[in-house]
């Protein structure tokens, strides 16, 4: 075994010694681990201890750690050094020696089964490993063996020790199989030995259960056993009998739990449906669960009841399929739904005092696909069964959506709250999913319970009541197209004459409308219906994220026909902004709403909309530019700078996000002369400057600062033409005071817009060669500091090769120095730098042709870039960066391969390069296999994987499982 020499001892006054791993420093170290105060020694004392069981000398101290003059910890600690010398080094224990470790082992198991259960455990574990590394040859029988030893009369241990002993050990056998790291094929063999043996452990678990003179706690251990082995996918006929018993034990309160596990376990198996009788007889046993489940509701036994829901969902849901095929069982059947159904209507508020009803929502999901993936005839039948079940399951859904009373409601805990909020989106989800077995009759079922419920007389509704029915129909409309439903222009009808009393109430009606927006836009007629409702709502703070969100559906999906009402919009707008009723997303949502709004407006409209909108903000903006900076300051900037970065997201006047919709869209001709966000920018840009002079230093103003422009760039494209000139110095004069991320990635996208431009082309190069010199001198001062930066600067080099190759022409540019640089951003820990830096090089490769200066630099350095990429790939990088690595070889290989065929066997001759662990041949075919593959990009990331796992020495294991 092998053995590492830099292991530090335990230190403080109990410290043993480095390497010395004696029984008598083992417990100093444990007495050290768990008594000693100090943190530190604890730690050092848990690292020697982990050391010390793996080392030869556990062999040793185990078996004496495991003394009856012992403390437990002491013992266990034993235990678990021999569980990890037969798990792990299996390999170092002679084969003449398997038969006195088990012996040993069988020993210790029987003194304990009167002792330290925790010790009785890990000893069970131990021998468990040993038996499954020993099956199926030498050791062909283990269960059978087991159970004949620990059932011999000689034993000096009591009857009921020997049988707890017993099952606990047939407990862990098949959890630490799952557990175990057998190779694959060794593992398949065992399974199939397993299969074979569990014909000696049922017929004894039987005996057990069905015994009357079995006490409660053997009893229990047989259903923890039973529910261990289901899960080696044991035919389920051969666990016909074991459920049985289970379903019995489902009467004693003590054996509940473990009975629900046990069955649960036994029908959820995979495998389980192959045995279609079997699953047939289950049914009467879940039917005959409903009056025990009766009483529990009724007495308010959550436990009673959420373990009988478990077992009926199980059983549907696993096996729906299976059991639908069976078309002569189809009343059973259909009580085993109803089960359910009553079980998902079970009585009281999620999660407050049921937690059930949650279980079983899969189900009906799992039910409607089996239905509808039959052929036509059979799915005809049984939609003719089901519709009727999902209409009663829509009511029951609706039903637990309901909000508690106003007065039970603020009883509840803040967690609670948010569970239920997280509950009623599943049943949201589930109402949309139904939407497809029941279609438009289940929008006009709800349409038709909420007309009569709003305009009868006879008695009061509760709000509650028509919140659900507007939630079931935001539900259905937020993901359905219902532009067809003839039942919307009735719903929207309904909608003002509902009585508003409450917070909830109010969210959902503003859900709905948002819901409905697109019905809106087709349907111009009626959107006075109800923006009113939704302009109220703004000046309400409890409202903010419904009333927001919905004014922004409406603005984004109905603006052409918005015109009318576009000033009470952005008068009532402005008067919230004002009043500083929302919060800072918000608001900013808000900003977005009125960019929608005033696209569709004529420019002069919009020039006089955007001045009152705008002027208070400006106004502000002057007052702090003045100020001295300091925190608060700082964030009312940030506030207004982010506002307006909002509107100009959506204030787009030319509908570019509109033109792959379709020539039949309605258009606005584009105006001639300046776009408005033009217009304004212009205007504010001198202020803008000003600010930028006092915060030139705090990323987070200058970072907001470019967010105006570059959401203005990506909303305008071509119209932001005029601002390139003025934008280009000011980001030139930022970057050159104080380098920040945010600067380059605004240059990136001038560069990606206007570059190929030759108007704009002048500014951009001089921008461009700018902000290169000063990035490259901060490379000198050391950019370890600045991983932002060094992203951000490759991501721009990457997009100009891309875009305009033509930047990288010009003589001022230190082509080498750029070269060089990006080599280093390959070693920098992060890995979207790292990232970012194999971009430019998968760029810059392909020009070694074309431009000259990119040629002469690969030929004079490109050998210290492939060292780069070598050593990252032995071993210096994170594993997930492989693909960049690849895709810089691939280019190396395609654009440079005289020069890669030279270089890289030079890069491989020194011994221990790229890692030790490779040989002179690994590193020859991986060479070789590179310079072959010119084409399939895809190979070569699969060779660089592969090289990789070589060269850190995992090739082959279980970390390579899901790589």
């Amino acid at each position: 075994m092998e053995r590492r020499e830099e292991q530090p001892g335990a230190s403080g006054a109990g410290a043993a010694p480095a390497l010395d791993f004696t029984v008598e420093n083992v417990e100093k170290a444990l007495h050290q681990l768990y008594y000693d105060p100090n943190i530190e020694n604890k730690n050092l004392a848990q690292k020697w201890l982990m050391q010390a069981q793996v080392s030869p000398q556990a062999w040793h101290f185990s078996w004496q750690l495991l003394q009856p003059d012992k403390v437990p910890e002491i013992q266990y600690f034993g235990a678990s050094a021999l569980h990890i010398k037969i798990s792990r080094y299996w390999s170092d224990i002679p084969a003449d020696q398997y038969e006195s470790l088990k012996a040993q082992l069988f020993t210790q198991i029987t003194r304990f089964a009167s002792g330290s259960k925790i010790v009785l455990t890990r000893l069970c574990v131990a021998l468990a490993s040993l038996a499954l590394s020993m099956m199926p040859d030498a050791w062909p029988c283990a269960v059978a063996d087991m159970v004949r030893l620990f059932q011999a009369e000689d034993s000096p241990v009591d009857g009921q020790g020997r049988c707890l002993a017993l099952l606990e050990l047939l407990t862990v056998l098949p959890e630490e199989f799952q557990t175990s790291r057998l190779p694959q094929y060794r593992k398949g063999l065992v399974r199939a030995r397993l299969a074979v043996e569990c014909g000696a452990v049922f017929p004894l678990l039987e005996q057990l259960l069905q015994q009357p003179s079995s006490p409660s706690c053997v009893r229990q251990k047989v259903l923890k056993c039973f529910s261990s082995w289901v899960q080696l996918e044991v035919p389920l006929q051969d666990c016909e009998a074991l459920i049985q018993a289970a379903f019995i034990a489902l009467q004693d309160s003590e054996l509940f739990d473990s009975s629900v596990e046990a069955i649960v376990n036994a029908i959820s198996q995979p495998d389980a449906q192959r045995y279609v009788n079997t699953l047939l007889k289950l049914i009467p046993l879940v039917l005959g669960l409903q009056e025990q489940l009766r009483q529990a509701v009724q007495n308010g036994d959550m436990e009673t009841s959420h373990g009988i829901c478990r077992i009926a969902v199980a059983l549907g849901e696993n096996h729906s399929r299976a059991l639908l095929d069976q078309v002569e069982h189809w009343q059973s059947f259909l009580a085993l739904v109803n089960m359910i159904m009553f079980c998902t209507g079970i009585p009281g508020h999620y999660p407050v005092n049921e937690t059930t009803s949650s279980l079983t929502l899969t189900f009906w999901y799992t039910l409607q696909d089996d239905i509808l993936s039959f052929e036509a005839e059979k799915q005809a039948v049984y939609q003719q069964v089901y519709r009727p079940v999902y209409f009663q399951l829509v009511d029951v859904l609706l039903h637990k959506a309901q909000f508690p009373s106003d007065e039970e409601y603020g009883f509840w805990s803040s967690d609670e709250k948010e569970q239920f909020r997280i509950y009623r989106v599943d049943i949201s989800d589930t109402l949309m999913y139904v939407y497809e077995m029941l279609g438009a009759e289940l929008l006009s079922n709800l349409y038709d319970k909420l007309g009569r419920l709003l305009t009868s007389s006879e008695e009061p509704y509760s709000w509650q009541h028509t919140e659900a029915l507007l939630y079931g129909f935001q539900s259905i409309a937020e993901t359905i197209d219902v532009n067809y439903s003839d039942v919307v222009p009735g719903l929207i009808g309904l909608i003002p004459r509902i009585s508003i009393s409450n917070v909830q109430l109010a969210d959902t009606v503003m859900f709905t409308i948002g819901a409905l927006s697109e019905w809106l836009a087709d349907h111009p007629v009626m959107i006075n219906s109800v923006l009113p409702l939704v302009l109220h709502a703004l000046g309400n703070p409890e409202l903010s994220v419904s009333s927001v969100s919905t004014l922004k559906k409406i603005c984004r999906e109905c603006k052409y026909d918005l015109p009318p009402y576009a000033a009470n919009i952005v008068a009532v707008s402005q008067d919230v902004l004002m009043k500083q009723i929302h919060k800072t997303s918000q608001c900013m949502w808000l900003m977005q709403a009125l960019g929608f709004l005033l696209s569709a407006l004529q420019v002069e409209e919009i020039l006089k909309n955007l001045h009152s909108l705008i002027s208070p903000y400006i106004q502000q903006l002057e007052k702090l530019a003045e100020e001295i900076p300091n925190p608060s300051n700082k964030l009312a900037i940030v506030h207004i700078l982010g506002l307006l970065s909002n509107l100009f997201t959506t204030l787009d006047v030319s509908h570019h996000e509109d033109e792959h919709e379709g020539p039949e869209l309605r258009k606005l001709p584009v105006p001639q002369g300046p776009n408005p966000v033009v217009v304004v920018l212009q205007q504010v840009f001198q202020l803008i400057q000003k600010v930028l002079s006092k915060w030139l230093n705090d990323a987070q103003v200058v970072e907001a600062v470019c967010a105006i422009f570059e959401k203005s760039v990506k909303t305008l494209l071509d119209d932001f033409a005029p601002m390139v000139p003025q934008l280009c110095e000011m980001l030139g004069r930022m970057y050159s005071t104080i380098p920040q991320a945010s600067a380059l990635d605004l240059t990136r996208q001038l560069v990606h817009i206007f570059a190929h431009e030759p108007a704009h082309f002048p500014p951009i190069e001089a921008l461009f060669l700018l902000v290169t010199s000063v990035t490259l001198t901060l490379f000198q001062q050391g950019p370890r500091d600045h991983p932002d930066i060094v992203d951000s600067f490759m991501q721009l080099l990457a997009q100009a090769l891309k875009r305009k190759p033509d930047l990288f022409l010009c003589e001022r540019l230190d082509v080498k120095a750029m070269f060089q640089c990006a080599v280093l951003a390959l070693k920098f820990p992060e890995a979207p730098t790292v990232k970012a830096s194999c971009g430019f090089f998968t760029e810059l490769l392909p020009r070694c042709g074309e431009v000259e200066s990119v040629g002469k630099v690969v030929q004079e350095d490109g050998r210290m870039l492939l060292i780069a990429v070598l050593e990252a790939i032995g071993g210096q990088a994170s594993r997930s960066l492989m693909d960049c690595f690849a895709d810089i070889l691939f280019a190396l290989n395609k654009h440079c391969f005289s020069l890669l065929s030279m270089w890289i066997k030079e890069a491989l001759q020194p011994p221990g390069f790229p890692s030790a662990r490779l040989s002179p041949e690994q590193k020859d075919t991986f060479s070789q296999q590179i310079l072959r593959e010119r084409v399939n990009k895809r190979r070569v990331k699969e060779m660089v994987k592969e090289f990789t796992l070589l060269c850190r020495g995992l090739h082959g294991t279980d970390y390579t499982a899901d790589y």
